[in-house]
């Protein structure tokens, strides 16, 4: 027992000591200012449709956006592929998909890519403001690199490194990122879970390309043009501290309700309280649902307080099926996540999922 709180003590010095400054610089009157919001979007159907509420025991491949830690639960492959209809109507799609596997008896490995589609954009210049000389596609791409370990029965805890690429067809920046997480779970039935987690620590990026750089004629009269290369600032990241909670109740040895809570601060826009329900019935079936608050957001869209599309609610569901009728077999999996926001038609995400 004093061997797994010291692993806790640890754990947190780390999680709170690297950087903390960043993560709890912020507030609202920053928002805005950070760069790189996509790493703030989760792109797994099942966390999405509990509202981010269960951190501190998700698990498998979506554990890589949550809470690293979770990873470390694979039995020995984890994989999963989602679709996400981001803000229904304005053709802005994110494919995500993810592998966990089981490299020794404590450890495991994680790799996930994240890719947005935004669709065309007109390209214009000075000389053809209205465009009609051809279109781009701009480009984000987050590619995690995450490793787990299970320290005892109660405690586990991971790094999750992130590549980030911003481009489009003439400017790019590139960055890397790192996520850390704790989990601990304790109770008869192994159903009391905590988690924390400290994401998006990181160096400021900064764009470049020949997309800042102009020709002109720096002297009247003059028949020889110079480039001049524009100044663009470096930007941070939006960091983020979670701290979460959850409470399994078994009926009957059949069905599971599960109770889970989520603080979220983050260090460029206001802080968030999440509250989120999961029912499973032989885990064969799960319904799940939560709620995520944060100051202003009753406000209409057009409201200064309010800093936030989604108006908090979401809800999701997931079938679950072993291939087979051996007690290992296989388990597939689809999920199903709405977000509701307060412009367009909400957030729809599918996904599906393997588990050997």
């Amino acid at each position: 027992m004093k061997k797994s709180f010291r692993y806790i003590v640890l754990s947190l010095v780390l999680l709170l000591g690297f950087n903390a400054p960043k993560a709890f610089a912020g507030n609202e009157d920053r928002s805005g200012q950070a760069g790189a919001a996509e790493l703030l979007i989760n792109p797994w159907a099942a966390t999405a449709g509990f509202g981010n509420a269960g951190m501190s025991y998700v698990r498998g491949v979506e554990a890589m956006f949550g809470n690293v830690a979770g990873i470390s639960t694979t039995r020995s492959l984890d994989v999963n592929f989602t679709h996400t209809d981001w803000l229904l109507g304005s053709t802005i799609r994110i494919s995500a998909f993810g592998l966990t596997a089981r490299v020794g008896e404590s450890s495991v490995l994680g790799l996930s890519l994240m890719s947005f589609n935004l669709g065309t954009v007109e390209q214009t210049t000075t000389e053809s403001p209205d465009g009609g000389i051809g279109t781009y596609k701009p480009n984000l791409l987050n590619i995690n690199l995450a490793f787990a370990k299970t320290f005892s029965n109660s405690i586990s805890g991971g790094f999750n490194l992130k590549i980030i690429n911003e481009s489009i067809a003439n400017m790019s920046a590139m960055g890397v990122a790192l996520d850390a997480g704790i989990q601990y779970v304790t109770g008869p039935f192994d159903n009391i879970h905590f988690g924390i987690t400290l994401k998006n620590i990181g160096p400021t990026l900064k764009f470049s390309g020949d997309g800042l750089s102009i020709k002109a004629y720096l002297l009247p009269g003059s028949s020889l043009q110079n480039t001049l290369i524009q100044r663009v600032d470096q930007f941070e990241l939006p960091t983020q501290l979670s701290i979460s909670a959850a409470y399994d109740f078994y009926f009957a040895e059949t069905s599971r309700l599960t109770v889970a809570g989520n603080f979220v601060s983050n260090s460029f826009t206001k802080d968030q309280y999440v509250l989120g329900l999961e029912y499973g019935w032989k885990e064969y079936f799960i319904i799940r649902a939560g709620y995520t608050y944060e100051s202003g957001l009753f406000k209409g869209i057009l409201d200064e307080e309010c800093m936030n599309l989604n108006n908090g609610l979401s809800a999701g569901c997931s079938v679950q099926v072993p291939i087979s009728k051996k007690e290992d077999a296989p388990v597939f999996s689809v999920d199903y996540a709405f977000r509701a926001t307060s412009s367009y038609n909400g957030t729809h995400s599918v996904g599906a999922r393997l588990n050997f």
